[in-house]
């Protein structure tokens, strides 16, 4: 894997023709993975494996890129996960722990990205095991599909300079609603630049009381890139948190670690990944990583991203695209064709506003 190193004020902007590349580039290589990872969810398939797979395959596309040129830095930008059903989000087991073999009617949901020079694309893509057009899914499968799907079309939509964050949370709430389901509660888009995950504007979907306070309004900008991000349940919105984490993400916080173990592994994080989310399943000596990985996440070094599920019995899906604002539109870098028609509900969009068409990718 290549090492990663801020380069400091050598940051690029999307308005650059350089970074265009190289976001486009990363989109690339997603969509790529993406595929093949899809083409591995069959019945009785490991999602460790899958994520393993995944992971591996991020390394070697992100790879070629890097043997181009010397000084350029490319790797994974967010850990193959595969979460099914009522799992909400980054479930990515490593060796030895709770794992899942698929079965058949499974709702699947990937969540992967690549970064090229430190400049990100993210997607995340849900399907539905054993569908064709002759066994069509239906019931709350598909009102959950269809409404993460329109939703995150609608999200899309709105996604141009002089509109705001809350106008793609009240489309998103409006699309869910016309299909009985539930956005799931204080989930984020977050705007990219190069080497930053996670920026400073965020969009919220479906936000409790106490979230509305807190989170900030804005406005979108020409040559801003986001990750649109769009989760649906057909349960409560709220996730639950599950203790199998693996997935992290440095932070900004420093704090002097005491365990010599820690700080080996905090300097190698750094060196690996920087400010990319990683999974502990790529270091080596996991059982070390699993030991070191405390104490950091204790004084707040790194973030956790947990394991969410709904109730039992609930089905989630999940899309996201990465978006660069561009002064002639939105350009959609990543994301896979969607077929609607495979999805039969008894609920329908009365509002055409919404009934956005797909963007072309």
């Amino acid at each position: 894997m290549n090492s990663m190193s801020v380069k400091g004020e050598d940051v690029l902007g999307v308005g650059e023709v350089l970074a265009v590349t190289k976001y486009k580039t990363a989109g690339d290589i997603v969509n790529r993975v993406l595929k093949q990872v899809i083409d591995k969810c069959v019945v009785g398939a490991s999602v460790y494996e899958i994520c393993e797979f995944g992971d591996d395959l991020l390394i070697k596309e992100t790879s070629k890129v890097s043997k181009k040129e010397d000084d350029l830095i490319a790797g994974i930008a967010f850990p193959t996960s595969v979460s099914v059903n009522n799992c909400i989000c980054y479930f990515s087991p490593m060796p030895g722990e709770a794992d899942y073999m698929l079965k058949d009617e499974d709702m699947v949901k990937i969540d992967l990205g690549a970064h090229v020079d430190g400049f990100v694309a993210v997607v995340a893509h849900t399907i539905v095991l054993g569908v064709t057009s002759e066994a069509k899914v239906t019931g709350r499968r598909a009102d959950v599909v269809l409404a993460a799907h329109y939703a995150s079309q609608a999200a899309l939509h709105l996604l141009k300079p002089g509109n705001d964050t809350y106008a793609v949370t009240d489309a998103v709430q409006k699309v869910c609603e016309a299909y009985k389901c539930k956005p799931v509660e204080g989930m984020l888009s977050h705007q990219l630049d190069q080497f930053e995950f996670e920026g400073k504007k965020t969009i919220i979907q479906n936000p409790s009381d106490s979230q509305k306070k807190e989170h900030e309004k804005y406005e979108f900008a020409t040559h801003e890139v986001y990750a649109m991000n769009v989760l649906v349940s057909t349960g409560e919105g709220v996730g639950r948190v599950d203790n199998q984490v693996t997935i992290y993400k440095k932070t900004d916080e420093t704090y002097h670690l005491k365990l010599t173990a820690s700080r080996k592994f905090y300097s190698e994080v750094t060196h690996r990944h920087s400010s990319m989310p990683f999974n502990l399943r790529s270091f080596e000596d996991i059982k070390k990583a699993k030991m070191a990985i405390v104490e950091c996440v204790n004084h707040n070094l790194f973030k956790p991203y947990k394991v969410l599920y709904e109730k039992s019995g609930e089905f989630v899906a999940h899309f996201k695209f990465t978006v660069l604002l561009m002064p002639d539109g939105p350009c959609v870098i990543t994301g896979l064709p969607f077929n609607p028609e495979l999805y039969q509900s008894e609920h329908t969009l009365s509002d055409t506003e919404w009934k956005v068409s797909n963007l072309r990718i």
